[in-house]
């Protein structure tokens, strides 16, 4: 199994550049509709303009345009070395939340807020 997480975005070409500057990585499929990204070997982050699957599932699926602006999913990277990460987030445009601080759960993350308001964390973890 490899799972895909699909982000609901306003513009999927920027969210795709900032996914791009921030992961320093090309995307593994895109195209009218999805951005995929490759996190690790065995899972996938995936970009999805929000007036799409609306389109796709209709009528009875609450349409996610109605909560834009309220953070509505947290993507968790945990890397070695965060400031990189950091770095590049606040260049391409990102909200900081809490700079990098030690977490009583035993990582160190700095949370931020991408262009469509989902809350990105960078955790710098030993081995990350």
């Amino acid at each position: 199994m490899r799972p895909l997480f699909v982000l609901y975005v306003s513009d999927q070409a920027r969210a795709r550049e900032f996914y791009h500057a921030v992961l320093q990585m090309e995307p593994s499929l895109d195209v009218p509709g999805m951005t995929e990204f490759p996190l690790g070997d065995s899972a996938l982050l995936g970009l999805m303009p929000a007036a799409g699957i609306k389109r796709l599932l209709g009528e009875l699926l609450p349409d996610p345009a109605s909560a834009s602006g309220v953070p509505r999913a947290e993507l968790y990277l945990m890397v070695a070395s965060a400031q990189p990460y950091i770095d590049r987030a606040l260049i391409n445009g990102a909200r900081q939340l809490s700079p990098l601080h030690a977490r009583d759960w035993g990582h160190a993350v700095a949370y931020f807020l991408d262009p469509d308001n989902h809350v990105l964390a960078i955790a710098e973890v030993p081995g990350g």
